[in-house]
């Protein structure tokens, strides 16, 4: 994939390492001269220090054979222009992050795919560390769904149990799904079905429409809560 990443700053550098690991061609434009050398020094990637803002610059990156653009500039103001330019140059991926939620709006009208407020979501995920230290990886889906990984514990209630016994005892609750097993004996994830049986150890991918609650946790053997209920008597 030819790619074009626009700000070599926290958000781009990391994105930069990302994809030319993975063997992507990437050509990053910086305007500031330090970070854009910094970029040259530590990727292997063609890094243009100027502005993405100016077509002559895009057109000197490639764009026009560009598979994907993402603006990761910590103005807004920015990455919109260049997500606008992109669409001239019909880039038929276009991403960048925005900072502001009031200018959510000015993005969608030229379609870009938007992440919005990358700061918050760096606080969610550290607060739920601390709130569900539990829960390995998760991610939201809607308002209070959540697809999340979690380790079952020797203490778990579901653990020896298969998952139609677990549903019929009503261990797991209507609302939530277990969708992969990654076992350590096992060389390919677990398509869970219902004579598969939890054991200690496995690390499941569950959904639930409620997200990982206390009462959820507790299912896999981390009593978190009961812990809060006992901190707060």
């Amino acid at each position: 994939m030819y790619l074009i990443v626009v700000g070599a700053g926290d958000i781009g550098t990391q994105l930069i390492d990302i994809a030319t690991s993975s063997g992507n061609e990437v050509v990053v434009l910086e305007r500031d001269r330090e970070r854009a050398e910094i970029a040259a020094n530590a990727f292997d990637c063609l890094v243009l220090n100027d502005d993405a803002t100016v077509q002559d610059t895009l057109t000197d990156a490639g764009i026009e054979r560009a598979d994907a653009i993402i603006s990761t500039t910590d103005r807004d103001a920015t990455n919109v222009m260049v997500c606008l330019l992109a669409e001239e140059f019909g880039v038929p991926n276009i991403v960048s992050v925005v900072h502001d939620p009031d200018h959510m709006n000015v993005f969608e009208r030229v379609g870009a795919n938007t992440l919005q407020n990358p700061q918050r979501l760096i606080a969610d995920h550290l607060f739920r560390s601390v709130e569900r230290p539990s829960v390995i990886d998760y991610m939201h889906i809607g308002e209070t769904a959540e697809v999340f990984e979690i380790r079952v514990g020797d203490e778990a209630p579901i653990a020896g149990k298969t998952l139609s016994t677990a549903a019929s005892e009503g261990i797991i609750p209507e609302d939530t799904l277990i969708v992969a097993i990654d076992r350590e004996d096992s060389d390919n994830p677990i398509t869970p079905l219902g004579d598969t049986h939890i054991e200690h150890g496995d690390l499941v991918t569950v959904y639930s429409e409620r997200g990982a609650t206390p009462e959820l946790t507790d299912l896999f053997g981390h009593f978190e809560g009961y812990e809060q209920m006992v901190d707060r008597s």
